[in-house]
């Protein structure tokens, strides 16, 4: 029995905060901006432009204002942005930002290394943002991270995940991300969290975001797929980890996602070539070799002549 796979997906760009959020060099807020419209030209139509997080804590997030403040806005586009308790929000709302996202560790362990809270405390803080936000017009999505597992406490069951994503719902969420934080989902485990979910939260519109910190980063969106999710995050060139999760590495990187969906036909409305050349740039900018196949080999395309490419 063949598989059918979906036509098209929906893709969301998170490198100017993931990605970026973890590297040692810091780009400037210039090359922040021109990353963000150069993803938006490519046709990406959600962008994840950064946090507004304390300056200490994250750094390379301080000048998130700013860039947003200095941003082209291409019309169609959704840009959001992390945060993390209601100055985030404000902060957000002042360069007007829409759309946001918050977000809570289905571990205890790694919210408290994260956060200083417990998932339950800052639920708790959860109340006002979503209040103030339905108040202001801004929609909030959920994000739970280690929902794969936790570096601190191993593998995480569906419960708990399926426990965090009800109180989001509660809180107004409609629409959550479960995040392979720590790149330790597998694709038997991917499958049976997201049926769980859809089964229990069948309103909510998943997304899924991997790490490719085991390279199991593209199996393991085979698998959301064939679970019948079509939202996914990825990052420019592969960069990208979590400051609080130790041996998390890079994200899935969007010109590997893109190339392979393109690959079987799948439909994402964005331009891989300009992805690409995007993701060399970002690769010059932070200065390093970053977990990106096609970077390394180019695309399957590239080694077709010309007529028969054009068939691909």
């Amino acid at each position: 029995m063949s598989i059918i796979w979906p036509e098209k997906i929906i893709f969301c760009e998170v490198g100017p905060r993931d990605g970026l959020q973890n590297e040692k060099t810091l780009l400037s807020a210039a090359q922040k901006v021109e990353l963000i419209e150069s993803v938006a030209e490519a046709g990406v139509k959600i962008i994840e432009v950064g946090s507004f997080m304390r300056a200490g804590a994250i750094p390379q997030m301080a000048d998130t204002d700013e860039v947003c403040s200095k941003m082209k806005r291409k019309e169609g586009v959704e840009y959001r942005a992390l945060v993390a308790n209601l100055k985030g929000l404000e902060r957000a709302k002042a360069v007007g930002i829409n759309k946001v996202k918050l977000v809570l560790s289905a571990s205890e362990s790694h919210s408290l290394a994260n956060l200083k809270r417990t998932p339950e405390e800052l639920l708790e803080g959860f109340k006002m943002c979503t209040e103030y936000a339905s108040d202001n017009g801004i929609e909030v999505s959920g994000a739970i991270s280690t929902a794969f597992g936790c570096p601190f406490e191993g593998y995480i069951s569906s419960e708990r995940v399926a426990y965090i994503a009800e109180k989001m719902r509660e809180l107004g969420m409609t629409e959550i991300s479960l995040s392979d934080t720590t790149g330790m989902a597998n694709p038997a485990q991917v499958y049976n969290l997201c049926v769980h979910m859809k089964k229990q939260l069948p309103e909510v519109r998943w997304f899924l975001h991997f790490h490719n910190t085991r390279g199991m980063a593209l199996a393991n969106i085979i698998t959301g797929l064939q679970a019948g999710i079509t939202r996914y995050d990825a990052c420019l060139a592969g960069l990208g980890g979590c400051p609080y999760a130790p041996g998390a590495s890079g994200n899935a990187a969007t010109e590997d996602v893109i190339h392979m969906l393109h690959e079987m036909g799948i439909e994402t409305g964005i331009d891989l070539g300009k992805i690409i050349a995007t993701a060399k740039k970002l690769q010059g900018w932070v200065g390093h070799s970053t977990d990106s196949a096609v970077l390394r080999a180019g695309r399957v395309s590239d080694l077709m002549p010309l007529e028969s490419a054009k068939k691909q």
